[in-house]
């Protein structure tokens, strides 16, 4: 269900722990608490050696969030039942375990937005019922929850569509936050709302469970100031969809992307057309500046047997491009990747495939769609041996290097 890389080049992943028994034990006869589950549900990746360590999560992190923090530790947060206001953290080392701490949040938070802060905290936005944020660490045990009414307004009382909200850090330190259709620039540290741009052309929604995904795109930097900021939000499902699919019917993912320029004075989206439409797909940028969309389905929603017909290939964004020569559709696999399916970029600059359970239980046969529990190493176009005479070759320094924080470093480098 989640994946996250840590600074050592471990992978640390979680998943639901009422899916029933995984096929990993826990170590040494462990057994998770008041239960006969003996198994784990979560696991530490070593990706140089292609082994596991089986870790110890006490409780639900179903449709949870998190983020890593300035130590490089995960602070991950809350969940579903037990898991609701609880704070995890994880530190990677030979032995280290999950670390929780009970009553860590104020409020409950399922399908909740975290994003690390210039401070070194996370706020935490929103969540199912939650419209409000806070941040971890509290500065005081009296800190409270400030409102938050755009995601009142953003709220389908039938559906929501606002849940897992879309949140980027701005240059100045204000967060862009996209919920449903809608998106704004916020000033967390006074409640208020700095900036609200347009609606995405057409209205149709791109969060949970219509569920596009977005990214922030690269910067454009002049004299160490960034000029150009602009964010693409891509696929989703139609209104109606979460309704439809409930009752057998799937409709058609979105096909659309919006990219706006939030730094402009007056920005607007601009509509492009993907070559394939996609729900729960996936999107990480890449190291060339390249972003990649991958995952999910063509129809239906995010949900319990409510996502159908997987699309298999990946599709690459260039954003430098003009538009109608952007997307370029890759390879595909022949794993489906649907409901709970997740990637994360390698540091050698592969991408890390995992997971899809659209079922609420562990489900291997007799199924549209099994319970898929291998990984795969998507390898990107850049990492063809084709491509190894037009990358970089450093020159200098010769060895590994010490850099302390905020000190430069000369490098040479033959193009």
């Amino acid at each position: 269900m989640h994946m996250q890389l840590l600074p050592n080049d471990r992978v640390v992943m979680y998943d639901r722990t009422d899916f029933g028994i995984s096929n990993i034990s826990l170590p040494n006869g462990k057994c998770r608490p008041n239960s006969t589950d003996c198994s784990s549900h979560s696991v530490e990746y070593d990706v140089g050696s292609n082994t596991i360590r089986p870790l110890m999560v006490l409780t639900n992190v179903w449709c949870s969030s998190g983020t890593l923090m300035p130590d490089g530790s995960l602070v991950q947060t809350g969940g579903w039942a037990d898991g609701y206001r609880r704070v995890r953290i994880y530190k990677s080392c030979a032995t280290c375990d999950w670390q929780e701490i009970p009553n860590g949040l104020n409020q409950q938070r399922w399908y909740a937005t975290n994003h690390l802060l210039p401070d070194g905290r996370q706020i935490i936005i929103g969540g199912r019922q939650a419209f409000n944020y806070e941040f971890y660490p509290k500065m005081s045990a009296t800190e409270n929850s400030p409102s938050f009414p755009f995601l009142v307004q953003t709220n389908d009382p039938n559906v929501e569509n606002n849940l897992y909200p879309f949140v980027f850090l701005y240059p100045d330190g204000n967060l862009f936050v996209f919920a449903n259709n809608r998106s704004i620039l916020f000033d967390y540290s006074k409640n208020q709302v700095v900036k609200t741009y347009p609606t995405m052309h057409g209205g149709q929604p791109r969060n949970y469970p219509s569920t596009g995904s977005a990214v922030l795109l690269p910067l454009r930097m002049k004299k160490g100031v960034a000029e150009s900021v602009e964010v693409l939000v891509c696929g989703g499902a139609p209104k109606g969809a979460f309704a439809n699919s409930n009752n057998g019917r799937f409709d058609g993912a979105l096909d659309t992307c919006g990219r706006i320029r939030i730094s402009d004075p007056n920005p607007q989206w601009v509509m492009e057309t993907m070559p394939l439409a996609r729900v729960m797909g996936d999107m990480l940028l890449l190291p060339n500046g390249h972003v990649l969309i991958i995952n999910g389905a063509s129809a239906g929603v995010a949900g319990w047997e409510l996502g159908r017909n997987p699309v298999l290939s990946p599709v690459t964004y260039r954003p430098d491009n003009q538009i109608g020569s952007r997307f370029e559709v890759q390879n595909p696999s022949t794993k489906p990747r649907v409901y709970h399916s997740t990637v994360v970029l390698l540091r050698d600059g592969r991408v890390l495939v995992g997971g899809s359970n659209p079922h609420d239980k562990y489900v291997f046969t007799n199924v549209l769609y099994p319970t898929e529990l291998s990984l795969k190493a998507f390898s990107p176009s850049y990492l063809d041996l084709s491509s190894s005479s037009s990358r970089p070759r450093i020159l200098s320094p010769k060895t590994k290097t010490k850099i302390r924080y905020g000190k430069q470093i000369d490098v040479t480098f033959l193009v």
